[in-house]
């Protein structure tokens, strides 16, 4: 299948002189992103393991602010390993990747630790510390800005640490499970918590890695719904993985598709239908 690349309405390069077109408005009523305003720019990304085969081969994408990005594609595709290259979790074996305007690839430990905290990261491991609480869970999302016992232990936390960490259970809709420990929660619950967790770093954009993985159909959709109303209420950029392809289509702006390291497909979701999509596992 020959790649399609996103339609660029509000690209400056694209308007006409004069007066800017109005933004389009998105489903659930919010303004399409400001394509002027890129937030991950990925040039020319690979990455590959020890001369075996590319993971990655030559990706390139730039992700505007505000926009929510579903990344679909088979197993081993490359949907995971080019979400972790953006940060470094997985170092990249070329290319470049620009990320809220820092050039990922060439930060020290520090710089990149800083960077890091401004990116709020959803694993489907949900990563939870099972023997202490809900809330002291959610605290652990302000270790960027406060180091020691603080940071850990709702007991030990500020005053403020944690009415900001029981706000943001209340918007998960948790708040009554604040002292029961994380290992005592069902799937959907640790995944709700993780995202409060997300929400006490305070981040400036999100990613996500098949968030809904390993929850059940109805624990899912709480989930993506819930991502969803925050990502529009906050005014956040998106970017997540999924097999889902109704998630794909009913909660992102736009679709990218991998197949064997290499986007396949690059289009606005109101411009596809689930059987395109369905042919990128063919």
């Amino acid at each position: 299948m020959t790649a399609v690349t996103l339609a660029r309405a509000t690209d400056a390069k694209q308007l006409p002189q004069g007066e800017p077109l109005p933004p389009p408005i998105l489903a659930g009523g919010r303004a399409a992103p400001d394509a002027a305003l890129v937030e991950l720019d990925v040039t020319g990304l690979c990455k590959a393991y020890h001369g075996g085969p590319a993971v990655l081969d030559g990706v390139s994408l730039q992700v505007p602010r505000g926009q929510s990005v579903a990344l679909i594609g088979s197993n081993g595709a490359g949907k995971s390993t080019l979400l972790r290259c953006c940060l470094r979790l997985i170092e990249p074996s070329g290319g470049e990747v620009t990320l809220l305007g820092e050039k990922v690839r060439a930060l020290d430990k520090a710089r990149l630790r800083r960077l890091r905290a401004e990116i709020g990261f959803v694993f489907q491991r949900h990563n939870l510390v099972g023997q202490l609480s809900v809330l002291s869970n959610v605290i652990h999302g302000a270790q960027s800005r406060q180091a020691g016992p603080g940071a850990w232990f709702h007991f030990l936390a500020s005053r403020a640490a944690r009415e900001e960490a029981m706000h943001c259970l209340e918007r998960v809709g948790l708040a009554e499970f604040a002292l029961r420990r994380a290992d005592q929660l069902s799937g959907g619950q640790s995944q709700r918590v993780a995202i409060a967790r997300t929400l006490m770093q305070r981040p400036r954009m999100m990613f996500a890695d098949e968030p809904v993985a390993s929850l059940d159909p109805n624990a899912g959709e709480e989930v993506m719904n819930l991502f969803a109303e925050l990502i529009r209420e906050k005014g956040l950029t998106l970017v997540f993985t999924s097999h889902h392809i109704n998630h794909a289509l009913r909660y992102a702006d736009r679709v990218v598709a991998l197949r064997n390291g290499r986007i396949e497909l690059d289009v606005a979701t109101a411009g596809v239908d689930a059987a395109a999509l369905r042919g990128i596992y063919d």
